[in-house]
């Protein structure tokens, strides 16, 4: 077998499943994502919606089985993703953005991790479905 590398080139996006896509559609608008594509999709003979919200490079597939699978995504628990982290310029000024707006804040304020050369600052808000989203700032 010849030894060779796989090319990956960034992350493409980061899958989601919900329970309401159209709330979790209006969650991200309003951390500044926008619509860029939406879609059905066939599951055991039914219909579901897909949604991709962008922001700049970052792509969010938001899913939503039909209602008779539901029960299926709320079963899965191997391989869930832990938190999704977002690269901010300003960590103290996403904080107070996302307290103002209402957001569920998990810490008090921005907590230092002795990461990276010069250390990072980050906080944890949660999503509409209980994901965790990350903003991180390497100092």
């Amino acid at each position: 077998m010849k030894n060779t590398r796989l090319t990956i080139n960034k992350l493409q996006h980061i899958g989601i499943p919900t329970v309401d896509i159209e709330r979790s559609k209006l969650f991200y608008e309003t951390l500044g994502f926008e619509l860029a594509t939406a879609s059905s999709f066939e599951y055991e003979n039914a219909s579901g919606q897909m949604i991709m919200m962008k922001l700049k490079d970052i792509l969010i597939e938001i899913y939503q089985f039909p209602e008779a699978a539901l029960a299926e995504i709320r079963k899965r628990k191997a391989g869930t993703i832990d938190h999704i982290a977002f690269d901010v310029p300003d960590i103290d000024a996403a904080f107070n953005h996302l307290k103002n707006t209402g957001h569920t804040i998990f810490e008090e304020a921005p907590v230092f991790l002795p990461f990276w050369k010069n250390g990072c600052k980050y906080f944890n808000i949660e999503g509409p479905d209980g994901e965790r989203l990350e903003f991180n700032q390497i100092l």
